[in-house]
């Protein structure tokens, strides 16, 4: 498998929500971000406050 095709699949196992089971620190580090984006999203309303 080429670099390129391992960061893909990092990237599409994030983009499905699943962890990578990665001992890469940068990884890791995508993951969290990528779950506090989603918490944040789901925490704000979605209709405008009058």
């Amino acid at each position: 498998m080429t670099p390129e095709d391992e960061t893909d699949a990092l990237l599409d196992a994030l983009g499905r929500g699943e962890m990578p089971d990665s001992g890469d620190p940068a990884a890791r580090l995508l993951a969290v971000l990528l779950d506090d984006v989603d918490q944040r999203r789901s925490s704000v309303s979605m209709t405008p406050s009058t």
